[in-house]
């Protein structure tokens, strides 16, 4: 009888270590888990202050369908295609406004949801690949198509002045317009006279053959899908 007794009791103290085990490790013990998936990262000293280098970047412009420059400070990159790939990030991001308020006229010339993929520089040349909402997102118009395209290549000439021309592609495959105006299917070569001097205005009529005051009015609908403006548009199909 004590034997059965004291069987029981020991099988009771089983159950109830069992539940106090359970109620501390309701999921139980994952660690194993993390030690094996775990990755060692080494230790870093302490970073000096991150070098830059001033770039020089083109928007379009409001009031007047041109392009303006903006100066800006960025990230040493080690490479060119990290070089090319930095400077059209910027260009995504879109303009910056200063405390004084400079900057406040200028306008995107890329939707915030492009997304460039690669870079390649042949010669004279560089290919940029780009996602699909280059396109599915831009707003069209010879005049904002014809700033967007010299936009990019204007600042990649501007700061690495061995390229040339350009060459868009869109997730790898050559293009031949991004909605419809802009021919494509031959490389773009950097035109400056599209740069707005200092001394115009808002008021100055556009040149002929140059981009229409129509095309400030697209730019202005890449401007609300851009981080800066409004992101609550409608995809353009």
């Amino acid at each position: 009888m004590k034997k059965v007794l004291l069987l029981v009791l020991f099988m009771a103290l089983l159950a109830f270590l069992a539940g106090v085990a359970l109620v501390l490790k309701p999921f139980g013990d994952f660690s194993a888990g993390h030690k094996e998936n775990k990755v060692s990262v080494p230790m870093r000293a302490p970073q000096s202050a991150e070098v830059q280098r001033e770039v020089i970047l083109y928007f379009g412009t409001l009031g007047v369908p041109r392009l303006a420059q903006q100066m800006r400070y960025v990230a040493e990159c080690d490479t060119e295609s990290e070089c090319i790939m930095g400077l059209v990030e910027q260009l995504i991001a879109g303009p910056e406004i200063s405390a004084n308020g400079s900057g406040a006229d200028l306008v995107p010339v890329l939707p915030a949801q492009a997304l460039l993929l690669d870079a390649e520089v042949v010669d004279e040349t560089v290919k940029l690949n780009f996602n699909k909402a280059l396109i599915s997102h831009h707003p069209g118009g010879s005049s904002t198509e014809l700033l967007t395209v010299h936009a990019i290549i204007n600042t990649l000439a501007a700061n690495l002045p061995h390229i040339r021309d350009m060459v868009l592609l869109v997730d790898g495959q050559p293009i031949e317009t991004l909605r419809g105006h802009v021919d494509l299917r031959l490389p773009i070569a950097a035109d400056f006279s599209l740069v707005r001097q200092e001394s115009e205005v808002a008021a100055v009529e556009p040149l002929e053959n140059h981009p229409d005051a129509a095309g400030v009015e697209n730019l202005k609908l890449i401007q609300q899908d851009s981080p800066h403006g409004d992101q609550s548009g409608e995809n353009i199909q």
